[in-house]
């Protein structure tokens, strides 16, 4: 039995004990009381009828009138006279009518009507003696309605007691239940701080939650702290914070693979030309600052453009990837311009040259290197300040217009050539927990369905990715209400910035409820950077339906999400770069065991994606990953399953 119920039980016995206690005192007192008065009736009345009857000069006949008279006119149960030689000449008798109380009552509480007597004389001659007895009922009707007096206004009392009683327990449960939901919270990974109550034994235990809770979050953010520098060794160069060899050539991978990653970019070798020479020239000091010059330069891209990376792939090559075609010659010359001036000014012979090539999704990172590498020979044959282009493929969107690109993804949504594809992502035991599924679209007539990566950008400049996710999600409840198979839906961060896109997708959860509780969805992690607090709305509106939560293409700025424990998820899942090579570099799974131990901290399932070969699946499930997915999962996967 809960406290509160018990101290509601201990103030109802309480109660209930002061009231039968109370009513049986005053029903008590007042039986006392009545017949006490009763049986001074009886004898007083006796008395008067004995005087009265003293002066009749022993007639019997006016003495038994002048009984009579007196028993007509009282509540009387008997009137007897008794004869000095014990005869009774008179007596008379009647039965109780109209009594009010009941007989229970009656019988429970019984009133003694004790017989009043008085000596009859004619001067010095005794006549006899008279009997008085009168009647009960009156005394029983008026004990009955004192009772019901009094047990309705302790009834009264009482209730006023339990209302005060009720505010009391409120003003006690309050802080307890608040303490409760502090502690469900900081299961759930949230650390809720809580007001302090006014009464001190529960401002006691409400403080020590608050101290608690405030160690505990401190102990997250020094966890956040490490794994921030366990990611900076695993993943960046020391000297200029860039993306060491390793992480960059992660993420061109990832970039180039998922779903919605780059259907056609750039990429840009940058060479320092003769850095040993440099090294001999300038010193140590002068060929970082060299290199710390040309990482400045280059940081620019990355912060203004989404989806832009860049990194050091070892002491004089630096590579920037593009999310945008056609750039890639026009950006390798800007820089090229823009270093010869600065490259200039820290004297020597610090010269730099650059290889640019187009990507195109159809291209392998071996192939992209490759090409670049080839384009960068090159130019470091022509000398300093160099640049050259691999190829120059016509950009699609280019060829079309933005016009006709918009026209065909609001077609192929009217129409309904849309379908989704499911890739498996399983625990540890090879078990399904869900299936990814990313919506394609079929954009030609009689044409291939299109990954996201090929009309994604068109979509987001033309606000249609309400419209796309809002398919995404009606299409999943489809196929889920079908094989009951749990699916997971992607949406896009510009989604969140509509006002009607939470009540769209609500709508459509809640028009199947059941089917619902199947429902995954996921946003990327710049969502959460960037909108954080529209995250967390949409979280909060749509967690009712009963669909999980959480974020996809994690792990790079997962440290720069303000107060992650808050924003309503359910788990997220590790972008493939970060997980690349996590079988063959201790310094990476070191980062990667980290953060599923935070995470984990935060009552959240880790999940990895790209997973490609099967080194890095077995080192995962060591790292304590809860799931995977990726080119490696789909091939293990059971037949029909995705």
């Amino acid at each position: 039995m809960s406290l509160i119920r018990q101290i509601w039980l201990l103030m109802l016995s309480t109660v209930l004990l002061a009231y039968a206690g109370s009513v049986t005192v005053s029903v008590e007192s007042a039986r006392h009381y009545l017949q006490t008065q009763l049986r001074l009736k009886n004898a007083d009345n006796a008395t008067s009828l004995a005087l009265a009857l003293s002066q009749q000069k022993g007639d019997r006949e006016l003495m038994g009138l002048l009984m009579a008279a007196q028993f007509d006119t009282g509540f009387y149960r008997r009137i007897k006279f008794i004869a000095a030689d014990g005869s009774v000449p008179f007596v008379r008798e009647a039965q109780a009518t109209g009594q009010v109380a009941p007989a229970w009552f009656v019988k429970l509480v019984p009133i003694d009507s004790d017989p009043g007597f008085a000596q009859v004389s004619d001067g010095w001659r005794a006549l006899g003696k008279v009997e008085v007895v009168s009647h009960s009922f009156f005394a029983h009707d008026e004990l009955w309605s004192g009772t019901v007096r009094t047990a309705a206004a302790l009834a009264v009392v009482g209730l006023l007691a339990g209302a005060i009683g009720a505010v009391l327990m409120r003003r006690i449960r309050k802080p307890l239940d608040s303490t409760v939901e502090q502690a469900h919270a900081l299961v759930a990974g949230e650390f809720r701080i809580v007001p302090e109550p006014r009464a001190p034994e529960l401002q006691r235990l409400t403080r020590a939650m608050n101290t608690m809770v405030s160690r505990l979050r401190v102990t997250f953010q020094a966890q956040a702290d490490q794994l921030d520098t366990l990611h900076k060794q695993a993943n960046l160069d020391r000297l200029t914070g860039l993306s060491n060899r390793a992480h960059f050539l992660g993420q061109l991978t990832a970039a180039l693979q998922r779903e919605d990653g780059t259907a056609e970019g750039g990429l840009v070798l940058l060479r320092v030309i003769d850095l040993a020479g440099i090294n001999r020239s300038l010193g140590h000091a002068g060929a970082d600052r060299v290199i710390t010059t040309i990482s400045q330069a280059l940081k620019p891209y990355a912060e203004r453009a989404r989806g832009c990376f860049l990194g050091r792939l070892n002491g004089s090559d630096f590579a920037l990837c593009l999310p945008v075609p056609g750039v890639a010659r026009e950006t390798a010359q800007a820089l090229s311009d823009a270093l010869s001036v600065l490259l200039t000014s820290l004297g020597g012979s610090a010269g730099v040259c650059m290889g640019a090539i187009e990507l195109r999704r159809d291209m392998t990172p071996a192939q992209v290197m490759s090409a670049a590498d080839a384009a960068l020979a090159r130019a470091e044959a022509r000398g300093r300040f160099a640049v050259e282009l691999s190829n120059e493929p016509e950009h699609s969107v280019a060829m079309l217009g933005e016009a006709a690109w918009r026209q065909r993804i609001r077609d192929a949504l009217v129409q309904g050539r849309v379908h989704l594809v499911n890739f498996p992502v399983v625990n540890g035991r090879g078990e399904m927990l869900h299936l990814e599924c990313p919506l394609r679209l079929q954009l030609e007539e009689q044409g291939e369905f299109e990954p996201a990566a090929r009309w994604l950008p068109l979509a987001m400049r033309s606000r249609l990715t309400v419209d796309v996710d809002e398919r995404a999600l009606a299409l999943a409840l489809a196929e889920s209400g079908a094989d009951g198979q749990p699916r997971c839906v992607n949406l896009s961060p510009a989604s969140l910035a509509d006002s009607s896109f939470s009540s769209r997708l609500r709508a459509l959860l809640w028009d199947s409820p059941r089917v619902a509780r199947l429902i995954w969805l996921e946003v990327s992690e710049s969502a959460a950077v960037e909108h954080f607090d529209l995250l967390q709305e949409l979280s909060r509106q749509l967690r009712p339906t009963g669909v999980r939560f959480g974020l996809e293409h994690a792990g790079e700025r997962l440290g720069l999400i303000p107060r992650l424990f808050e924003a309503g998820l359910d788990y997220v899942k590790l972008d493939a770069s970060m997980i690349t090579g996590v079988g063959s570099d201790d310094h990476r799974a070191t980062f990667v065991r980290g953060t599923v131990t935070l995470l984990h901290g935060l009552s959240l399932q880790v999940y990895a994606e790209g997973v490609a070969d099967e080194t890095d699946a077995k080192a995962l499930w060591e790292c304590g990953i809860d799931g995977a997915t990726g080119p490696y999962i789909s091939r293990q996967a059971a037949p029909g399953s995705h």
